[in-house]
């Protein structure tokens, strides 16, 4: 069996898992990553996104109204610190997906658009057309390929977490296209595979 050893493992090569890899790479070049994936990356579930991503744009906006929204949205069930932490950091996540290229639609004289969106009071959702997600995951992907320290396994389907002392020290995976079994082992392990929504009876997450 093989075994590839690299600094960080990150299990989901969506939305969360590009990002994740990115900000890695970004902060410290010197670390290997290495970025598992069952499927290529662009058909990840984040392409099937259509709504937009909420982060505040307009001027009458604020943090406390989205934390607000947010908060009596998910019926006081959330983690406010969460919630805070997500709020403060969405319009400058929003900016910097503009500045790596996603095409946000814009209003006629030339600012972001944004739209109503789950429950919201005030419109703060951007969106990029009706194929948000898509767009997103184009402009992750394309920012990722920038840095040599991620490298890609697609098609590499995760069995097991490889745990030592209480501690997630690697994955287990099968490469779809042989079907031989190989272990990665890493001092950090991230879980981008999506699917939570799944933990309640109804979900739109699909």
């Amino acid at each position: 069996m093989e075994m590839t050893t690299t600094d960080i493992v990150i299990v989901g090569a969506g939305g969360a898992g590009l990002r994740a890899a990115i900000a890695i790479a970004e902060s410290n070049p010197d670390l290997k990553i290495a970025l598992l994936s069952k499927v290529y990356p662009m058909r990840s579930h984040t392409v099937a996104a259509e709504g937009g991503a909420a982060g505040v744009a307009k001027d009458e906006d604020s943090l406390d109204n989205h934390f607000n929204d947010t908060v009596s949205g998910g019926d006081w069930l959330c983690d406010q610190d969460a919630v805070d932490l997500f709020v403060e950091q969405a319009p400058k996540e929003l900016t910097q997906m503009e500045h790596w290229g996603c095409p946000w639609s814009r209003t006629s004289d030339g600012k972001v658009a944004v739209r109503p969106f789950g429950g919201m009071k005030i419109e703060r959702t951007w969106y990029a057309a009706d194929k948000t997600g898509f767009h997103m995951l184009h402009t992750l992907f394309q920012t990722s390929m920038q840095y040599p320290s991620i490298e890609r396994y697609d098609e590499y389907y995760t069995t097991d977490l490889l745990m030592v002392d209480g501690a997630c020290r690697g994955v287990a995976a099968i490469e779809m296209r042989t079907g031989q079994m190989r272990l990665f082992r890493a001092k950090a392990v991230i879980i981008c595979t999506g699917g939570a929504g799944r933990v309640f009876p109804f979900t739109t997450n699909g």
